[in-house]
């Protein structure tokens, strides 16, 4: 059985790079920083969110309930948060060099670090994406169908399963949660490609270090230990 460690906090969304990079934010927009601390794992970051996203690397981005787009700086002061021209609901983030996002109206875009143009417009159509630093990116849509993208053809390749929510940490790691919360991870097996996991979350994120992270819908927060036989 799937084991998930309780963390003191509470969050509404989540994400993570690594084991030591791991941002979420709260269901008033409040961002924070995880810092291993057992009597204070969080720092609060200035600022306020609606959706964040953490890259192995430490890159970190996020954008707020109106669909502005921020990166953070890792000023704690005044200038933590540096606005980015465009409109996003979803954000994900592998490193600095691939970072995507979804807007309300299920567009996808991809980050080209062009300060004149910084996104490219992806053909489909998603409503939540995931994306890795090896360059893996996955993404669901308004259906619940599971995608995968191929940058050699700039397509998506459909994947068996349905999922409301998808988080990638690398092409070995990609996790998901469906409409009623149950939690699933990838297997690569074409005839079962999906693996179900014991518990309940509303958000997961999957580090590149193969660390999970997940919210449930009342706001816990939760690690993933792993499989025991019990």
């Amino acid at each position: 059985m799937a084991h998930w460690k309780n963390i003191t906090g509470g969050l509404s969304a989540i994400a993570v790079g690594s084991r030591t990079v791991v941002w979420g934010v709260n269901s008033g927009s409040q961002i924070y920083h995880y810092t291993n601390h057992d009597n204070n794992p969080w720092t609060g970051i200035p600022g306020g969110l609606a959706d964040i996203g953490a890259g192995v690397d430490g890159t970190v981005w996020g954008v707020n309930s109106g669909g502005s787009i921020y990166r953070y700086t890792g000023d704690t002061e005044d200038n933590a948060w540096l606005h980015v021209p465009g409109k996003l609901s979803r954000i994900s983030v592998g490193s600095r060099t691939n970072v995507w996002g979804v807007d309300s109206i299920g567009g996808i875009f991809r980050y080209t670090g062009d300060d004149a143009d910084p996104w490219d417009r992806i053909p489909g159509g998603l409503v939540d994406i995931g994306a890795a630093a090896d360059g893996t990116v996955w993404g669901v849509n308004s259906s619940q169908q599971i995608y995968r993208y191929t940058w050699t053809a700039n397509h998506w390749v459909g994947i068996s399963g349905g999922l409301s929510r998808i988080d990638v940490g690398s092409r070995t790691s990609v996790w998901g949660v469906n409409s009623s919360g149950q939690i699933y991870r990838y297997t690569n097996d074409d005839e079962n490609p999906w693996v179900g996991v014991h518990g309940t979350l509303s958000d997961i994120g999957a580090g590149a270090d193969g660390t999970v992270w997940g919210v449930n819908s009342g706001g816990s927060v939760f690690r993933y230990t792993g499989d025991s036989p019990n």
